[in-house]
């Protein structure tokens, strides 16, 4: 028989229907001939690379990666979905990586670097330049793409594709330097055909913003982060969808909920103080549980005193500092709490919902940086 003491301290649920779903609004939105990128960077934005690709996969075309080390990762599950390394690759982690590896590279440095993979393996990574058109981040110049082209086509490395970053797509409901960056892209496309002879088979600058917004942004491959997770990228992208669509809102599902136990309950008398720095105390007797989860799971340090989490149905606010490895919440209008109950930090319990906005704009972050801060140390349990 399970007692408490048997299940997990905490887990992650990685909702595999939630994620089928939202990938098939993508791509029912999306051009038919448009190939589809799951981005299953950083842990699969923290809800867990090997749980995510293999069924992102199903839906998804390519799957798209910062490292190469993430490359080699989805090797190791028997992916052979060919995959794209959007980050920076030092020559000291170009190592087995096959053809369906693609690169995108935005300096002369890293093509040679490219180059010289081929001389020394024999396995020819083909490359997607990186063109800079106005976030300033990787990227070269429009106007430095023919050299570069040129330096491949001398080094015997075959450029397959294009591809563009936007820097204000989701912060505003006004897309004007969006669209300018648009033009730029497209700029850039027509002078790499000009210097292929050829129309390029990989075309792409979309995020889940611009996928959902800009149907411009389509072109040959279609890049989904965030939102194949199941949430918006920012409260002007929804806004601006249901301008848009005059209220349709695009009914993501969210795919991770992460749950923890009770593991102890602390009776607390009236005027006592509660943890780290006293910064919670208590006005009446209460009854504390004490939660072993902490910002080392990545249950951020702000959400001390401000937070909540659901027990039994019911919401309980977090007291006190959250510690490395443990916070606590006040149950004390919660009736029959008991050690090993299930305590929900993030998703559904009875009629109420915890989510992870919630929790971010707390923290005084984004929903991105929350997610991609999680623990890859807790257990992910496909659902």
């Amino acid at each position: 028989m399970e007692t408490a003491g048997d299940r997990p301290v905490q887990w992650m649920e990685v909702n595999g229907d939630a994620l089928d779903h939202n990938l098939a609004l993508f791509r029912k939105i999306i051009r038919p001939e448009t190939a589809l990128l799951a981005v299953v960077k950083a842990n699969a934005y923290g809800h867990g690379l090997p749980e995510v690709a293999l069924r992102a996969s199903r839906t998804a075309q390519w799957l798209g990666v910062h490292s190469a080390s993430e490359a080699r990762q989805l090797r190791r599950l028997g992916l052979k979905t060919p995959i794209l390394v959007m980050g920076w690759v030092p020559p000291a982690d170009l190592r087995d990586l096959d053809s369906d590896v693609h690169l995108v590279v935005s300096s002369e440095t890293s093509l040679d670097w490219t180059a010289a993979y081929r001389e020394r393996t024999g396995t020819s990574l083909r490359i997607h330049i990186k063109v800079d058109i106005g976030t300033k981040r990787q990227g070269i110049a429009v106007e430095e793409v023919p050299g570069l082209v040129t330096r491949a086509v001398k080094l015997g490395v075959e450029v397959v594709g294009i591809a563009g970053h936007f820097a204000n797509i989701e912060d505003t409901i006004e897309h004007d330097f969006a669209r300018l960056q648009l033009r730029r892209f497209r700029r850039a496309v027509d002078v790499l055909e000009s210097e292929l002879g050829e129309h390029p088979p990989f075309i792409h600058c979309s995020c889940s913003a611009a996928a959902l917004l800009f149907r411009e942004t389509d072109f040959t491959l279609s890049r989904v982060g965030i939102s194949m997770y199941g949430h918006w990228p920012s409260r002007e992208t929804r806004l601006s969808w249901i301008l848009e669509h005059q209220g349709d809102e695009f009914q993501l599902r969210p795919v991770l909920a992460w749950k923890a136990r009770v593991g102890q309950l602390q009776s607390v008398e009236m005027d006592a103080s509660v943890g780290y720095g006293r910064t919670w105390t208590a006005r009446r007797p209460s009854q504390l549980a004490v939660i072993p989860v902490g910002y080392a799971d990545g249950y951020s340090r702000p959400l001390g005193n401000r937070s909540r989490v659901l027990i039994r149905g019911r919401s309980a606010p977090v007291v006190g500092r959250v510690c490395m490895n443990i916070f606590m919440a006040d149950v004390t209008d919660i009736p029959g709490v008991t050690i090993g109950d299930e305590v929900v930090l993030v998703g559904k319990q009875g009629e109420d919902e915890i989510q992870i906005e919630e929790l971010a704009s707390l923290s005084d972050t984004i929903n991105y940086e929350f997610l991609a801060r999680l623990s890859p140390a807790i257990p992910r349990i496909p659902v």
